[in-house]
């Protein structure tokens, strides 16, 4: 009778240890994050069975992986999300408080923070970044004395050397091997960097007013072609996949899309095939490029022990013609109220698709709550890396949900959303406060109107089992569960991280941050 009672109690032990280790494999996984741009949670119609977008490759993906039901981005705009991918850490302990960076701005992370990158890079992985940066980096200058300019204008370029290197880029950030621009693809200078190094010097001015295809006017270099630059990336993470397949060493790729972003450029194949308009077409090409990454990642007999990860930096942008959209019959953010920008779900909601055959199976869905600053959690528990206190303070490791999709206790506390005006929201659980009167971005009630002075409370707090849409305001119902999530939130605020672990000093600013007054009340 003993001997069986320790038999099971051993087999229980081992089942566990299996349970939560990485298969023993001749290297570790290759990991491939891809992040789309401005792709709202209801445009792939895997999440959405009503899309008029038929996206069959991401489908498939999501049929051979893991589909997150409930998975945010740390912000509803660009910069700020990719500062939580890369660093682990919401965007607004930087002095990042608000909006984006320009195409123009100086690096946002300092080289001696730990990135994703330089772990990866420390634990034995090959890293490369394919893409849209957008998070500054610091150009070389014609004259070094005049004056930095920061800004959307032609004349903010001049003073720019493309001859010569820029810095604090992904170079000095952990990645071995960078390619692409430096803000979105309707920022200039429109200039391909490599390695640290402009491919070309610009010699023209483009502008696009079209609706569609509108792009802000400035430098443009020869080899940088508006419409081929989303399959120039693709082009060059397949030739990447395919030399690093061959290599005993493992590799990891941030493949940064522009797209479907502004300027919308569907190639002559695609344009019309959604019947929609040309976001539809956009959203549908990049599918089909997401079906031809898989493929080479197959083809290089990789498929197996390789992370793919499929998301977005943030919802739908109006530049998609939402409402043109919804008049026949498609809805970018689904159930979900707002778009980029808002606080509201439409803002930073987002598709999460994760595929690795060795580790995931197949067909499976979590309803957990997950938030993009935990890639850089789940990417240290792959590799077994012990993040210290000031690494990666707001991020959690995904790994568990890997296997366990719909755990009994959530893997995080709460998670912090923000809007492009830097409003704060706050959502634990079912519960999600949000600490201001409209949508804290470009949707309706926006920061300023007259309705959100006058007439609507100054916070808002939904029940988004009961209320998914956000529709029924219930923060004069529930005063203690306001109090609770807003003293949760300036904890989180002030002690510098979400997550377990020693407080930690939120980045130095020489600004007022309009935020203090809720902190310090």
């Amino acid at each position: 009778m003993k001997i069986t009672v320790l038999f099971i109690s051993l087999f229980a032990i081992l089942s566990f240890n299996s349970f939560k280790e990485i298969p023993k494999k001749t290297k570790r996984p290759n990991i491939i994050y891809v992040l789309a741009d401005d792709l709202g949670y209801g445009d792939l119609s895997a999440y959405n069975k009503n899309s008029k977008i038929q996206t069959p490759h991401l489908d498939q993906m999501a049929s051979e992986g893991m589909m997150f039901t409930d998975a945010h981005t740390s912000s509803s705009v660009c910069t700020p999300t990719r500062y939580g991918i890369i660093t682990g850490r919401y965007n607004w302990r930087s002095p990042l408080k608000q909006g984006v960076l320009t195409g123009n701005s100086k690096a946002l992370i300092p080289t001696e923070r730990t990135t994703v990158a330089s772990m990866l890079k420390q634990q034995g992985y090959h890293t490369a970044f394919i893409g849209k940066w957008h998070l500054g980096w610091d150009w070389a200058l014609k004259d070094s004395n005049a004056e930095k300019k920061e800004g959307w204008d032609a004349k903010d370029f001049d003073n720019i050397d493309f001859s010569k290197p820029v810095q604090n880029g992904p170079k000095e950030l952990g990645f071995d091997y960078s390619y692409g621009h430096s803000g979105s693809l309707d920022m200039a200078p429109y200039v391909y960097v490599e390695n640290g190094m402009p491919t070309q010097v610009p010699d023209t001015v483009s502008v696009n007013d079209g609706k569609f295809s509108w792009w802000r006017k400035g430098p443009t270099a020869s080899d940088f072609v508006h419409e081929d630059v989303t399959p120039n990336f693709f082009r060059k993470s397949f030739k990447h996949i395919e030399a690093q397949a061959k290599t005993d060493q493992p590799f990891f790729l941030y493949l940064a899309l522009p797209s479907p972003h502004t300027p919308i450029l569907p190639t002559e194949e695609w344009q019309g095939k959604s019947q929609l308009n040309p976001y539809g077409d956009f959203v549908m090409m990049v599918d089909d490029y997401m079906g031809q990454l898989v493929k080479a990642i197959k083809d290089a007999g990789i498929e197996d022990n390789t992370l793919v990860i499929f998301t977005s930096d943030n919802g739908c942008s109006p530049a998609a013609d939402i409402k043109g959209l919804e008049a026949q019959g498609h809805y970018p953010s689904d159930q979900y109220r707002g778009h980029k920008a808002d606080i509201f779900e439409g803002g930073h909601r987002v598709p999460f698709i994760v595929k690795w055959p060795d580790y995931i199976k197949k067909g499976t869905v979590s309803n957990d709550i997950i938030c993009t600053t935990d890639f850089m959690a789940t990417a240290a528990d792959i590799t077994n890396y012990s993040l210290l206190d000031n690494e990666g303070e707001d991020s959690y490791s995904m790994l568990p949900l890997f296997k366990k999709p719909n755990p009994k206790k959530p893997i995080r506390e709460a998670t912090v959303h923000h809007s492009i005006n830097g409003s704060f929201a706050i959502r634990q659980g079912d519960w999600k406060l949000a600490m201001c009167a409209g949508s804290g971005g470009w949707s309706g009630p926006k920061p300023g109107d007259k309705e959100v002075i006058e007439t609507l409370p100054e916070i808002q707090l939904y029940n988004l089992k009961n209320d998914p849409g956000e529709t029924t305001n219930l923060q004069d119902r529930y005063p203690e569960k306001v109090t609770a999530l807003k003293t949760l939130l300036i904890r989180y605020i002030k002690e510098g991280r979400s997550t377990p672990g020693t407080p930690q000093p939120n980045d130095a600013i020489s600004f007022i941050w309009k935020q203090i007054d809720f902190v310090n009340p």
